[in-house]
């Protein structure tokens, strides 16, 4: 039951403080390449930029992305590797697609099996892993040499070059090798054709002969590694890590799960080692990995621990009264008949949309990770997690802090670390200050506009889907569980997560399509637009903020400073991230997962 996320845990931990030291010389420029890769990074070296041009280069290139991506997905139809002669998604389902992609977020509103060739997965879906996923880590070391003084924040291609090649090349190479041993498929080939055991399982032909089963194949050996270290989430297929071949074993399970978890590990040690303080560091990695764990027991306990209260008793009748304004004494009545429970032990919890090849606390675990460091591959189905345990991936995406994706989690969090510090030093009467240098009017600023840009992202066009046809007609479920389907697309738009409840009609799929859902139109513009706000003003605000403040003089260190390496700083933080975070989502929370798990709909209790 613990034994899985414990030991991912600690494996994790062992692994990321020695790859911290890794990273950090290759951003610093201390680690001496082959002379041929040398020779490449100085032909993109185009000299030192400052914030402004090193935003406008990182701009750029996810424009040049974007572009690039929607060529290739345009040209499907015509390109190689697609013997099943798959046609193109629909142009609003390709707009959100590659919005997605370059982002880091890589939502789908399409199965990858069903409506990608082997073309599109590999010079789409696996280029974008690995450049997306650089991107925000490239950010995270602008900053911090804007924090440190600087006078310039290096080179954004250059930066980009070492990442992709010094980092994620190697790693991914190392891990596909652990897939491959596990027997993941590595092949060009597209489908196999294969006669079931079961004959005309799959439905008889014209001449009465059995179909055939289509088993779609491909470098899963290949897709899987980026996908997971670089937290981008995408699956090959629809089911994406509970498929048994992008997860073919608990091995992979454990490695996959390992995968999403090390980089943002590793990036906040490396935040401390570039900046030369390591115990500051290590108290952020403190309160990062209390959050991470309260995640991770909050929805084990509450959904492997628990039974399915859809599947349980409810002996007796129950009287609840509503407003409506259109009743007698302005109340209505409702009276909920007792329920038989069915003949289903539940000794193991709830079991409901779970992959058990993995034991029974793998799907909770997996569900609190991918959202905790924003990857979005899932394992199990969240929209079957108990009510009160799925507010743990709710959590993970609001507070978009807890270790994060790539860079950008631990940007994120500086945004709460600069408002704590602000709070603290207005309750003392001293000026606040960061790294030695004094926070003012400008940097606080650019601070709130980057938090409070995600909160907006997620609770205005949850709000407007949810009270017109675009949100109703689109849940599958009604009220409480309803709005949290609308409200967890919003969230993983807008924290880049990509993971989804899957119980919104969204999917409008290949362009012939002739019934797609009948509101995917405004779910693909729609979430493209909040995904791709959520990915970029919470980028260059951060990065004006540290270049402004990085200016500034330091300060004397004196007795009123507010040192940022000791238990009582870890206490504010934590307390920051805990109360602000609070204030932002608590009311959606407590109209969705709480008063479902509360309510008398459709089944709380």
């Amino acid at each position: 039951m613990w034994l899985l996320p414990i030991s991912v845990i600690i494996f994790t931990i062992i692994i990321a403080v020695p790859l911290s030291r890794y990273m950090a010389k290759i951003m610093d420029g201390n680690y001496q390449a082959p002379g041929v890769l040398r020779w490449f990074e100085k032909r993109l070296n185009s000299g030192p930029q400052n914030w402004k041009q090193y935003t406008i280069a990182l701009l750029i290139f996810n424009t040049v992305l974007f572009i690039y991506g929607y060529i290739v997905l345009s040209l499907q139809p015509w390109m190689p590797l697609n013997p099943r002669g798959l046609g193109i998604l629909a142009p609003s389902t390709i707009f959100n697609t590659v919005i997605s992609f370059i982002t880091n977020t890589n939502i789908q509103h399409y199965s990858g099996d069903v409506a990608f060739s082997n073309f599109s997965q590999i010079f789409f879906c696996i280029a974008n892993f690995f450049l997306s996923a650089s991107v925000g880590l490239c950010a995270l070391a602008a900053i911090i040499r804007a924090l440190r003084g600087d006078l310039a924040l290096g080179n954004f291609f250059v930066d980009m070059w070492r990442v992709v090649v010094y980092m994620f090349l190697p790693a991914a190479f190392v891990i596909s090798l652990v897939f491959l041993a596990q027997g993941m498929p590595m092949t060009y080939q597209n489908d196999y054709q294969v006669a079931t055991l079961e004959p005309a399982a799959m439905g008889t032909a014209d001449n009465g002969q059995p179909k055939q089963q289509t088993i779609v194949v491909g470098p899963l050996a290949a897709f899987v590694p980026m996908k997971m270290m670089g937290t981008n989430g995408g699956g090959f297929y629809g089911m994406n890590s509970a498929h048994p071949f992008e997860n073919p074993s608990a091995a992979a399970n454990f490695f996959t799960t390992f995968c999403m978890m090390l980089f943002p590990m590793a990036l906040v040690l490396m935040f401390g080692r570039m900046l030369k303080r390591l115990r500051h560091a290590i108290v952020i990695f403190s309160v990062m990995l209390l959050l991470f764990i309260s995640t991770v027991v909050w929805a084990i306990y509450f959904d492997t621990l628990k039974p399915n209260p859809g599947l349980t008793a409810h002996p007796q009748s129950r009287i609840f009264e509503i407003e409506s304004p259109t009743a007698p004494g302005g109340k209505r009545v409702i009276t909920l008949p007792p329920v038989a429970g069915l003949p289903v032990d539940q000794h193991l919890g709830n079991l409901e949309g779970k992959e058990l090849r993995f034991g029974t606390s793998a799907g909770a675990t997996f569900a609190a990770a991918t959202v905790d460091v924003t990857c979005g591959a899932v394992n199990c189905e969240h929209d079957s997690l108990n009510p009160i345990a799925g507010l743990s991936p709710f959590v993970g995406m609001w507070l978009n802090c807890i270790y994060g994706g790539k860079g950008v989690g631990m940007i994120n969090l500086l945004l709460f670390l600069i408002i704590g510090i602000f709070l603290a030093g207005q309750m003392v009467g001293r000026t606040p200050e960061y790294l030695g240098r004094k926070i003012g009017g400008r940097e606080m600023t650019l601070a709130m506009i980057a938090l409070l840009v995600h909160p907006f992202l997620i609770l205005e066009p949850s709000g407007l889907y949810a009270a017109t046809n675009w949100g109703i007609k689109a849940e599958n479920n009604p009220a409480a569980h309803g709005l949290s389907e609308i409200v967890y697309q919003f969230s993983s738009s807008s924290a880049n997560n990509g993971s989804a409840f899957d119980g919104l009609g969204v999917s409008y799929g290949l362009n012939n399509n002739p019934s797609p859902a009948p509101e995917a139109v405004p779910w693909d513009i729609g979430g493209g637009l909040v995904i791709m706000f959520g990915r970029f003003l919470p980028i260059i605000a951060p990065i004006a903020m540290a270049a402004f403040l990085g200016m500034k003089k330091k300060t004397p260190f004196g007795l009123g400073t507010l040192r940022d390496d000791t238990f009582t700083f870890g206490c504010l933080l934590f307390g920051t991230i805990v109360i602000v975070g609070a204030l932002l989502f608590l009311p959606v929370a407590a109209l969705g997962p709480l008063a479902e798990h509360l309510g008398p709909i459709p089944f709380g209790g």
